[in-house]
């Protein structure tokens, strides 16, 4: 097969996950592929029902993925929701803070990754301040971050509070108070 076959069979997330891993090995240490197996991983996990796609056989290709030179295969094996927590831990060490900060908004991070990644520069921040799994007392700390993008993925967090966004209607910016209000009344509305 060619990297011009190759390419065309794995532009297809239906493509059978053996094929994909066959390809991958085939090809292994070619960068171009590596990207588009994570490529193909990725849309193959980012639907509505990803559990319906979790197998082993992904789980390997994303740990294989992981050691790949090219941070776009890392950054999509970081944000991957199949990605083992080893992995995660792995890459929430990664030199590129861009790897690190999707490490931050994967759902399945856990916990302790999460809290090693909360004194991380400002994107990682911003990648903690969005993701449902921080906890409630890391989003009180970012709702009073530097940066207005941190405040405002915090207000658009599913976990936060009425008690950050009550706080948050007195931000000196204009558009983190217009958020705060209109979280509130998503929250008013949803107890009623």
């Amino acid at each position: 097969m060619t990297e011009k076959e190759a390419t065309e069979k794995l532009s297809n997330k239906s493509l059978d996950i053996l094929h994909v891993k066959d390809i991958f090995e085939a090809f292994a240490g070619n960068s171009v592929i590596e990207g588009l197996v994570a490529m193909n991983l990725s849309l193959r996990t980012s639907v509505y029902e990803r559990e319906k796609e979790f197998s082993e056989t992904i789980c390997k290709l994303l740990e294989k993925l992981s050691d790949s030179c090219d941070m776009s295969v890392r950054w999509a094996v970081a944000k991957n929701p199949h990605t083992s927590v080893y992995i995660l831990e792995k890459l929430s060490k990664d030199d590129v803070n861009l790897v690190r900060a999707l490490v931050a908004t994967n759902p399945n991070t856990p916990i302790h990754i999460l809290q090693k990644l909360f004194n991380d520069e400002k994107i990682v921040r911003d990648g903690l301040s969005g993701n449902p799994s921080t906890p409630l007392k890391y989003l009180k700390v970012l709702s009073d971050d530097s940066d207005k993008m941190v405040r405002l993925r915090v207000i658009e967090n599913p976990s936060c509070t009425k008690d950050i966004c009550e706080k948050l209607l007195n931000d000196p910016e204009q558009n983190i108070q217009q958020g705060a209000h209109s979280k509130l009344e998503r929250l008013n509305h949803a107890n009623q």
